[in-house]
C-alpha cells in the first residue's frame, strides 16, 4: 500500500513521502527533488503562527532559500494563531498535492486531527519551533530551539538580574509545547537555584500574554496592580517582553522591574541595549528555517532523518548589545 501511493507521489511530483516519526524516507532514484525536465516543481507548504512576529517570518524566509538551493518551490501561510485556520490551510495543502508540510502548530494538541489527514494523504509532516503533542499525528522530525534548556538560561538571568531575591511573574501562552517547555525549564531551574541560602525568588503569578504585545501589556498591568512589590517578569517571548516594557513604563516602574524575555529579535536586543530588558535566551530562527528543510531533502533521498533536532539559546545581555554596537 505505502508503495503504491509512493509511486502515485512520484508520478504528479517526482518526490513525495510517507510520513514517519525519526524514520527512513522512501528512496529514490534521484539525488535532487527536480529537473529542469521536470512538469511542477516539487511545493513545501508551510504555515506558522503568525507572520506578525519577526521570529516566525526569519524562519519562513531561510526556509525560502534553502528550499530554492534544493530546487523546492515554498509555499507559506500564517495561521493567525487561529488553529481552526490552520486546518483549514492543511486542508488546502493537501487538495494542492504538495509534497511536504511544515507547520508551526497554533494549538500544540489540537492541530492533531489535520496532521492525521495529511498522514492519510501520504504527505510527510515536520514542525518547527513548536511540536505537536497529539496522540496518532506522525510527525517525521521536530526542529526547534532547545526550549527547556533556554528556559532553565532565563531563571538564571532572572536569578543574575535580582540578585537572588524577589516575587516574579510569568507572562505564558500555554496552548503551544515550546513555551511550555520554556516555562517548565524556568519553574525548575529557579526551584534548584532556591536551594541556596542566598537565593529565594517566589512566582506569584503565572498568567496568559498570547505571546501578543497588545494583549501583554494589558497582562502586565494587571499584574503589577495586583503585586505592587513585584521584582521581575519573565515573558516567553519578545513581543511579551515588549508588551511588559510598555506596561512598566506607563506605571513608572520599569526601574523597579526587570524583564528577561527570549528571542533575540531585533527590537528585543534594542530594549536590552537600552536597560529595558534584562536579557533574552537568543534562537536562531534562520537555522529553524534551514535544518528544516535540510530535513526534507534528506527524507526524500531515503536518508534517516532524526525525530528531533535541536538548537542551543546564547544568553544576551546589555553588554552583548555593547559589543555588538561597536562592531
Amino acid at each position: 500500500m505505502k508503495k503504491t501511493m509512493w509511486n502515485l507521489m512520484l508520478a504528479t511530483t517526482l518526490i513525495g513521502a510517507i510520513c514517519g516519526c525519526g524514520k527512513k524516507g522512501p528512496a529514490t532514484s534521484s539525488t535532487a527533488p527536480a529537473t529542469s525536465s521536470s512538469k511542477a516543481t516539487p511545493i513545501i507548504a508551510v504555515s506558522v503562527l503568525t507572520m506578525n512576529n519577526p521570529f516566525f517570518k526569519e524562519i519562513v524566509d531561510s526556509m525560502e532559500a534553502e528550499a530554492k538551493k534544493s530546487g523546492f518551490e515554498l509555499l507559506a501561510v500564517s495561521g493567525d494563531f487561529d488553529v481552526a485556520r490552520q486546518q483549514n490551510q492543511i486542508k488546502d495543502f493537501i487538495v494542492k498535492k504538495v509534497s511536504a508540510i511544515v507547520l508551526c502548530p497554533c494549538d500544540s494538541k489540537a492541530i492533531g486531527p489535520a496532521i492525521q489527514e495529511a498522514n492519510a494523504a501520504g504527505i510527510p509532516v515536520f514542525t518547527a519551533d513548536i511540536a505537536c503533542t497529539a496522540a496518532g499525528a506522525k510527525v517525521v522530525s521536530h526542529v526547534a530551539t532547545d526550549n527547556y534548556l533556554g528556559g532553565r538560561m532565563a531563571a538564571k538571568a532572572m536569578v543574575e538580574a535580582l540578585g537572588g531575591r524577589g516575587k516574579v511573574a510569568i507572562l505564558d501562552f500555554p496552548e503551544v509545547e515550546s513555551v511550555l517547555l520554556r516555562t517548565k525549564g524556568f519553574q525548575e531551574k529557579l526551584a534548584e537555584l532556591n536551594k541556596a541560602a542566598d537565593c529565594d525568588i517566589t512566582v506569584v503569578t503565572i498568567l496568559p500574554g498570547g505571546g501578543d504585545k497588545a494583549k501583554s501589556f494589558k497582562v502586565t498591568q494587571d499584574i503589577i496592580q495586583a503585586h505592587a512589590d513585584l521584582a521581575g517578569i519573565f515573558a516567553i517571548n519578545d513581543p511579551s517582553a515588549l508588551g511588559a516594557v510598555a506596561a512598566l513604563e506607563n506605571a513608572g516602574k520599569l526601574k523597579q522591574v526587570k524583564i528577561v524575555g527570549f528571542d533575540g529579535q531585533p527590537e528585543g536586543k534594542k530594549a536590552i541595549a537600552a536597560g529595558k530588558i534584562y536579557a533574552d535566551p537568543v534562537q536562531f530562527p534562520d537555522q529553524i528555517g534551514a535544518e528544516t528543510v535540510k530535513l526534507i531533502v534528506k527524507y526524500m533521498n531515503g536518508e534517516d532523518c532524526p525525530a528531533e533536532y535541536l538548537i542551543p539559546t546564547a544568553l544576551y545581555r546589555q553588554a552583548d548589545a555593547a559589543a555588538d554596537a561597536a562592531k
